[in-house]
């Protein structure tokens, strides 16, 4: 399509999505040499892109493109083209552009190649720098940053049966074409187009840099095949160790994450907020909910105290969260939580999962507004859990196998909480639980509340799973702890 002349726009790649959709699926095949295919991943990490080549940088443009070199696991290029006005030009591969560091490569034997993706500069932090606010890199992976925040967990453009065991289906971004900014722009508008063994879609995303990021995104998918579970807006992130599950090893952090939890926010009133967890096993659960409204991973722990590490600042990465546009129907939000050894590896994931699934060949839309937010996190009305921490304090140890959980609340709710209302822990577990005692207490230290729970399990190799939150009176103080014990 270089340089042809036409109104670009959505309808464009939902029409190649639908004739994707419609053809036999092949597999891309890798096309590195092995100058590039044989480097580690630190090697790799040292081909970077020429400033002086981003594009758009000349024309002195709000935003600028940066492109990723492909190698290491991204072994597969993507094209990519600008749109300008009417007119399509495809952003053509050259290895001068790119700055090799140690590596020793004959750029002669990688005229052919391509891109592995693009991130996009705009200026976030100070108005005489342009940030790295947004980057595509990897099946159809990607993420953003709002003001002060550093990468951490990330979104992606669709997840395929994550969490079964015949195996994940990794869909990627095939294509992206990129609106031309003008001078006064401070949106920037990317489509793309998805293609897998059983799925193609189609996805326009509109990224608004600020001190919550934020990207609108509009998809239409077409199933190839049945699909056994189908993930909607889903994210990515790691939880290694924290305040309710102490390190394995001899970390002198006191907490490793990207998120600390998944919150919901039920659409009938209900707020749910799920503390993440390492688990030794895979451990998949679920809310079964009509219409949500939203859902995230958030990282709530924002004191360096609790992370205690000066280069990865945890303290600073962002929350995502989701807010559907329209109606979603009845499904359910999924949490699968994967056990890792270390912070290497993302290790949880949460999607929206449809009841309906869409018909093979029939088009299927949804619509969100995924958010990178830090100082204005989505959060419920009332009141919010803030740490939940595991064991007992100073005393005999119980010697009735109890497990003892300390939640902390705090919240808008209790600066108006009249001195004759003393807040009370509602408590639950399942079939494989009992809770033995519930007691709540001011703390003084943050204005807030804390519940302290003991519980007993009935069978060790089974989870258990607990909710609770505070009333007073006959009247809700705060959101519903959602808490799982995985198994021993």
């Amino acid at each position: 399509m270089g340089g042809n002349a036409f109104a670009f726009d959505f309808n464009n790649v939902a029409k190649q999505a639908k004739e994707l959709a419609a053809s036999s699926y092949s597999k891309p095949e890798g096309n590195l040499p092995k100058e590039i295919s044989n480097l580690d991943y630190e090697q790799y990490k040292d081909i970077r892109f020429l400033p002086e080549k981003f594009t758009w940088r000349s024309q002195k443009l709000p935003f600028e493109l940066a492109f990723f070199h492909e190698g290491y696991a991204f072994d597969q290029p993507v094209k990519i083209s600008e749109i300008n006005g009417q007119s399509v030009k495809e952003i053509r591969f050259d290895p001068n552009d790119f700055d090799y560091g140690g590596n020793k490569v004959d750029t002669r034997k990688l005229r052919g190649l391509g891109f592995a993706g693009f991130r996009v500069h705009y200026p976030l932090n100070t108005s005489k720098y342009k940030d790295e606010v947004l980057s595509f890199l990897g099946a159809s992976y990607f993420r953003a940053l709002g003001k002060d925040q550093t990468y951490g967990l990330s979104a992606r453009g669709l997840a395929i049966d994550t969490g079964l065991s015949s195996g994940e289906e990794f869909p990627r971004f095939t294509e992206f074409w990129i609106e031309r900014p003008k001078a006064s722009d401070k949106e920037l508008t990317i489509y793309a187009l998805l293609n897998s063994r059983r799925v193609t879609g189609a996805y326009r995303f509109v990224l608004k840099p600020g001190s919550d990021t934020t990207v609108d995104v509009k998809a239409q998918l077409y199933l190839r095949e049945n699909v056994s579970k189908l993930g909607l807006a889903p994210l990515t992130s790691m939880y290694l160790h924290g305040d309710n599950q102490r390190s394995q090893g001899e970390d002198y952090r006191p907490e490793v994450h990207d998120s600390d939890g998944l919150s919901v926010a039920s659409g009938t009133g209900e707020w749910i907020w799920r503390p993440l967890v390492n688990p030794k096993r895979l451990l998949v659960t679920s809310y079964s909910l009509s219409n949500p409204a939203g859902f995230g991973l958030m990282q709530r722990d924002r004191d360096f105290g609790s992370y205690q590490d000066l280069d990865a600042k945890y303290e600073r990465r962002p929350s995502a969260w989701v807010q559907p546009k329209g109606n979603w129907g009845s499904g359910r939000v999924e949490l699968v939580q994967i056990p890792t050894p270390d912070e290497t590896n993302d290790n949880v994931v949460a999607f929206w999962v449809p009841e309906n699934v869409p018909k093979v060949g029939q088009p299927f839309n949804l619509e969100y507004t995924l958010s990178w937010q830090k100082e204005a996190e989505k959060r419920p009305p009332l009141s919010w859990v803030t740490q939940t921490r595991r064991g007992f304090g100073y005393q005999k140890k119980s010697d009735d196998n109890s497990i003892g959980l300390v939640v902390d609340f705090d919240g808008p709710v209790f600066k108006k909480l009249s001195d004759k209302v003393q807040p009370e822990g509602v408590v639950s577990a399942d079939d494989n639980g009992k809770v033995l005692e519930t007691k709540v207490f001011r703390n003084e230290a943050t204005g807030g509340w804390r519940m302290t729970v003991r519980v007993r399990r009935n069978e060790d190799n089974k989870p258990v799973e607990l909710r609770g939150f505070l009333r007073g009176g006959s009247t809700t103080l705060s959101e519903t702890w959602s808490y799982i014990l995985p198994p021993n």
